[in-house]
């Protein structure tokens, strides 16, 4: 027996979805942010090569040293990054465990529904048997 969208639908917690998606929100324009400013980052880097040709270090201690320093600061934004897509995933999971726990739920009362329905029709069946059998 299936249960209706409807039905299914009324037994989600929709207060607890509707307070925990702001933050998801909020975490998912983060993430897109730093999606666009890495892109961003990206074209500037033909730019920023041509500057450094420009103003190049006198030596390779130098150039190296800049390097480093560059790519430590784009490490730190990796970093961030992946922590904030690590608290959203988090967040997600909790929904999504939330939202299987009442289908659970939703599982078992069919079940239940079912077996009534089942007892219920074996009764009227023998209540139909023992009224023609009056007559």
């Amino acid at each position: 027996m299936a249960i209706s969208w409807i039905t299914a639908l009324k037994l989600v917690p929709w207060g607890d979805v509707i307070e925990a998606t702001p933050q998801v929100v909020k975490a998912a324009k983060g993430l897109l942010r730093k999606r666009e400013g890495a892109a961003a980052q990206e074209t500037a880097a033909p730019a920023a090569a041509d500057d450094a040709r420009l103003y190049a270090p006198h030596n390779a201690g130098e150039q190296a040293l800049q390097l480093i320093q560059t790519l430590e600061g784009r490490i730190r934004q990796l970093e961030q990054g992946q922590q904030q897509s690590a608290e959203l995933i988090q967040q997600l999971a909790e929904q999504n465990a939330q939202v299987v726990r009442t289908v659970d739920l939703l599982r078992t009362g069919a079940q239940r529904l079912a077996w009534a329905c089942g007892v219920l029709g074996v009764a009227v069946v023998g209540l139909v048997i023992a009224l023609l059998r009056m007559h």
